[in-house]
């Protein structure tokens, strides 16, 4: 049975740095260097509007150059935001983030903003699964002989 968003929820924290729509491109890559993270989610008040990542802050400086950083988020932020909740499995959330080429994806749970999930944190758990898996296939492999 797969896991669900939950169980890295909790692994991880459900600490979500978020980000006004209005606040400058340049608060933002400040706001993601110093919490060492690749993503904000665009919020106003308890709703979500957009998310802004490193991605979309080189798009915007690709296109407009150095301006860019003092642009609202809201004029670069992705809109549209694929969301997931804390049941969803995490086979069922790679393949969202496959499909649609994310890398990050808000949690909501009864509309509430509770998590964000990354690429890597899929991985992370993807790859412990993988481990104790093999050491399981292991032990039975070994108890055989």
């Amino acid at each position: 049975m797969s896991m669900s968003i939950d169980s890295i929820l909790r692994q991880k924290g459900a600490d979500v740095a978020t980000i006004a729509p209005e606040a400058s491109v340049k608060r933002a890559t400040s706001w993601l260097h110093a919490k060492n993270i690749g993503a904000l989610v665009v919020t106003s008040g308890n709703a979500v509007v957009g998310l802004i990542s490193e991605r979309e802050i080189v798009h915007a400086i690709a296109r407009y150059g150095e301006t860019a950083t003092s642009m609202p988020v809201s004029e670069i932020m992705r809109r549209g935001v694929i969301t997931v909740t804390p049941t969803d499995t995490v086979s069922h959330v790679m393949s969202l983030m496959t499909r649609h080429r994310v890398r990050h994806m808000p949690v909501l749970r009864d509309g509430n903003l509770v998590g964000i999930i990354s690429i890597g944190d899929v991985v992370k758990h993807r790859l412990e699964d993988l481990e104790l898996e093999t050491n399981v296939l292991r032990d039975v492999y070994n108890a055989a002989r």
